[in-house]
């Protein structure tokens, strides 16, 4: 198998996918390279393209800006998304956090414009896509949640002392 099929086959955009479709989708996709430290995607750069990334080798560090510096949010793995905001629409400006490689990284990428070609000729496949992506987002907010959660009952448990 090719690295992208094997890549779309693992996230969770392509769960509902037949192979048949995953084939077709995989076409959309490109493939980069990135080096340990390397930047994928900055905050405010507007030259930054409105593309779907999917990690598909090493680990990929999310970070954000602080006022000590940049903080590393998450780590990516293998099939999670990343640039999905600017991906369904949203200004290169609404990026809040920084995407850097962790050792040798492999990033498959769509541009927008590949899956609008997509869903004028096949609508029904591009659906199933969009409720992948909705179903990852959902899974971030929940975590978010509990981790909010978990936070609120450790500081009113504690009468807001550390």
């Amino acid at each position: 198998m090719s690295l992208v099929i094997d890549t779309l086959r693992i996230s969770t955009i392509t769960e509902e996918l037949t192979d048949a479709e995953i084939e077709i989708f995989e076409t959309l996709f490109t493939v980069s390279s990135y080096k340990a430290g390397e930047p994928i995607v900055r905050p405010g750069d507007n030259k930054q393209p409105d593309n779907l990334y999917i990690l598909a080798q090493g680990e990929v560090q999310v970070k954000i800006q602080g006022n000590d510096g940049e903080s590393t949010i998450h780590v990516l793995k293998p099939g999670e998304l990343a640039g999905i905001i600017t991906f369904v629409g949203g200004a290169p400006s609404q990026h809040s956090a920084a995407l850097y490689a962790v050792g040798e990284t492999k990033v498959l990428s769509m541009p927008s414009a590949k899956f609008d070609e997509l869903v004028c000729s096949r609508p029904m496949t591009a659906n199933k896509v969009m409720r992948g992506i909705v179903r990852y987002v959902h899974g971030i907010v929940r975590h978010m949640n509990a981790k909010s959660s978990d936070l609120n009952s450790y500081i009113y448990r504690n009468n807001g002392g550390f």
